[in-house]
């Protein structure tokens, strides 16, 4: 069973959403059985909808209880460093185009592109593992082979999100 690195800050994230998943379990159960006393199920849109919603609603929250137990939790307070580990804020010039980019390095749990975060387990993020300011690393993305050199690295703390 493999670990999934989080923060502290995603974990209780995690937590939240799954919480209010089980909040919402209850109003499934009652639509489905306002939906039923309508009648036909066989012809009840209101009742096939609850019933998909269900669904979802249930493996959303069997997903995330999987996940937790697998959780390598890590506080982002106390990482610092030139290397570019988990919780590591890293500038990268393009060396074709010369486009700069910055992306914080988090768990799959917390990755959100719009906001420059991205996995440590992506294709980014394991080109960048071990490297420091001043390295170059080669990422294998759709495009292509995408050449960057490291500009800088920091560590934010929880400040990160």
């Amino acid at each position: 069973m493999d670990s999934i690195p989080i923060s502290v800050q995603g974990l209780e994230k995690v937590h939240k959403e799954l919480e209010e998943l089980k909040k919402e379990r209850p109003l499934v159960v009652q639509a489905i059985k306002e939906a039923r006393e309508e009648g036909d199920l066989r012809e009840n849109a209101g009742y096939d909808a609850a019933k998909e919603r269900q669904g979802l609603l249930e493996a959303k929250i069997n997903y995330l209880e999987s996940r937790i137990p697998r959780f390598n939790v890590i506080d982002l307070d106390t990482l610092d460093g030139d290397v570019v580990t988990f919780g590591a804020t890293v500038k990268l010039e393009d060396l074709d185009t010369g486009e700069e980019k910055t992306y914080t390095l988090l768990g799959p749990d917390e990755s959100d592109v719009d906001r420059g975060i991205i996995s440590v387990l992506s294709p980014v993020g394991q080109a960048l593992l071990g490297k420091e300011e001043g390295d170059e690393v080669i990422v294998d993305a759709p495009r292509g082979k995408i050449e960057y050199e490291i500009i800088s690295v920091t560590f934010k703390g929880s400040g990160t999100k």
